[in-house]
């Protein structure tokens, strides 16, 4: 497909100007949760798989943490699998869970491994066949609320993320955990992907949503917040839903050595690229 000069120009000025960024972020570890329209909408996840391989190819550590929440929900409804949720939380029964394994940990996460590959970036699989690094245990609520196959994280095993990565890979990695009596236990995103940062002492994480990010009583997005504010935004009635988790989620990586988190909009095309490589970003940055 041919150009236009103008065309030909405005690439060569974005990446002119992404150059400091580029220089600033190589070598580093930047852990992208990846979820929502982001991973439906045909055009976003081209745009966001070419992006990852950008990333890695000029020498940045890219680590994807996927979700996967419609998926499992059509595939549960066409299968026939009652579900609900709590508290943002999908109650996972056993046959729930073989959903989850069967969308989440083989097909969405292949999926993502094949897309980054087509873009010239080697990338490879982390789920509940292939390496088991989420060591968890049974969610149990304050509440007593019973979850189900739903899990809380206990440690994440580095070893072989750290040996994949330092060979060049991008390593996908599907939010199921395993628990010491070996039962599959389903895990909020947004939660494996902060202990994923943390784990490895990223240099940032990025939280893909689809809204502008985090909004404050009268839906204006909120640019920029320091932990304590966001501690004190965890406790306001219009931070909900599945906000909650990537709010927390950004907050404990802060506190765990993180030095920079992102809640941006994964619907706006080139989110993350546009998160790395600019000064203003496309969401809420907590630092």
């Amino acid at each position: 497909m041919s150009i236009t000069r103008i065309q030909a120009e405005n690439i060569a000025s974005v990446l002119s100007e992404g150059l400091p960024y580029i220089q600033k972020f190589k070598d580093k570890i930047i852990v992208v949760k990846y979820g929502g329209a982001a991973m439906t909408e045909e055009l976003l996840k081209e745009s966001f798989t070419r992006d990852i391989a950008l990333m890695r190819l000029v020498g940045m550590k890219p680590v994807i943490v996927h979700g996967g929440g419609p998926q499992i929900g059509k595939e549960l409804a066409r299968s026939g699998v009652k579900s609900e949720f709590i508290n943002g939380l999908r109650v996972t029964t056993k046959p729930a869970m073989n959903v989850v394994k069967k969308v989440l940990g083989t097909q969405i996460n292949h999926e993502i491994v094949k897309l980054i590959r087509k873009f010239g970036a080697n990338a490879i699989s982390f789920n509940h066949n292939k390496f088991q690094i989420i060591k968890a245990s049974k969610k149990i609520d304050e509440m007593g609320i019973d979850y189900g196959l739903v899990g809380k994280v206990d440690k994440i095993m580095t070893g072989e993320l750290k040996k994949r990565i330092d060979r060049g890979f991008i390593p996908v990695i599907a939010p199921i955990g395993k628990s010491a009596t070996n039962n599959f236990l389903n895990i909020n995103a947004d939660v494996v992907a902060g202990e994923i940062a943390k784990s490895l002492r990223a240099e940032k994480l990025i939280l893909l949503t689809d809204v502008k990010g985090i909004e404050d009583s009268e839906n204006k997005l909120i640019s920029k917040i320091t932990p304590s504010k966001g501690q004190k935004l965890l406790k306001e009635k219009f931070i909900k839903g599945g906000m909650r988790p990537k709010l927390t989620a950004a907050l404990e990586a802060k506190k765990r050595g993180v030095k920079s988190c992102h809640i941006i909009d994964g619907r706006v095309p080139h989110a993350v690229l546009l998160e790395v490589l600019t000064e203003e970003g496309v969401g809420t940055m907590i630092s």
